[in-house]
């Protein structure tokens, strides 16, 4: 039995074999809707989520499987106390796979390690965002072709901003990546992560504050909202929201074949206006989101068209 708590729990041939399937998925959805017939998915989210809960849930009805959770902690026994380690136990007599986001980093991993079925980390804090990344990747190599030979610039709330963390860690087993990490002094990407992670593996990359500046260098630019819920002073958000936003003015600077990526809810980061703008790809990125999803669990459960 496998998990999915970090983007590295799959090697990069794996994470190709599941690309592919999601392409393939992506292509020929009718194909693959009755491969998980029978099968249950159950949605353990203790913070809300719009579209990463019902995207899996999307993905487990593509499949001809059902779905059963809770969309918040209120709605579920941790209002009583229960713990994520009891929780899973429970659940794994009730479904065949889970998906759990969790406000608390870790989490996941912990009912990982007591669980009867497999965990899918639907996001743990500041800390990853596994399917998120899984999205990204498929969205990149759909529109571009490849995963390698890039620069990627990462705008916008660095530091708590775990779908940056995520994609960072998995685009640094490619050869020939550059980051660009546009950021305020105050949301740069942590020290532990520029050490342990960029700097291991001997990436290249640049911090600026000016988005402007680095807009003709770009192949992707990752937008991200600054999150009012990972920040303890209400006036430090207020200030930093605003920071970045791009829009038109700042897309005639880009190159004619960037594209611009952002794991939504958008606040006010993107200009409504960009959103015609060919180059913006925020919206595919949702629907392949659910392709990549229908792909995770039917690796995860062993399931394939065979067996259909």
């Amino acid at each position: 039995m496998r998990h999915l708590i970090s983007p590295l729990d799959f090697s990069v041939e794996e994470l190709d074999k599941l690309l592919s399937l999601a392409k393939d998925i992506s292509e020929n959805p009718k194909k693959y809707s009755k491969c998980c017939e029978g099968k249950k998915l159950a949605t353990l989210f203790y913070e809300p989520s719009t579209r990463t809960r019902l995207s899996f849930e999307a993905a487990m009805l593509n499949l001809g499987g059902s779905v059963l959770g809770f969309s918040s902690a209120d709605s579920s026994s941790a209002a009583k106390g229960e713990s994520v380690s009891d929780t899973i136990r429970v659940i794994s007599c009730y479904a065949d796979i889970c998906a759990m986001r969790h406000p608390k980093e870790g989490a996941p991993m912990v009912a990982a390690s007591k669980s009867g079925i497999p965990v899918i980390n639907a996001g743990d804090g500041g800390h990853q965002h596994p399917t998120q990344t899984l999205t990204d990747l498929l969205t990149i190599k759909a529109l571009k072709g490849k995963l390698g030979n890039m620069t990627i610039g990462l705008c916008g709330d660095l530091k708590f901003g775990r779908t940056v963390h995520s994609l960072i860690h998995s685009l640094v087993r490619y050869e020939n990546i550059k980051f660009v990490l546009i950021s305020p002094k105050e949301l740069r990407v942590p020290d532990y992560i520029k050490e342990d992670v960029l700097d291991e593996h001997g990436v290249e990359y640049k911090e600026v504050e000016n988005l402007e500046d680095v807009m003709g260098e770009l192949d992707i630019l990752y937008m991200t909202r600054v999150q009012r819920e990972r920040f303890f002073n209400e006036d430090d958000y207020i200030r930093m929201k605003d920071f970045y936003i791009l829009d038109t003015a700042k897309m005639q600077l880009a190159k004619d074949d960037m594209l611009v990526l952002h794991p939504l809810p958008r606040v006010n980061e993107i200009s409504v206006d960009v959103d015609d703008d060919p180059r913006a790809a925020y919206f595919k990125q949702a629907q392949y989101g659910v392709y990549v999803r229908m792909a995770l669990i039917m690796t995860l459960l062993e399931v394939s068209l065979d067996e259909q």
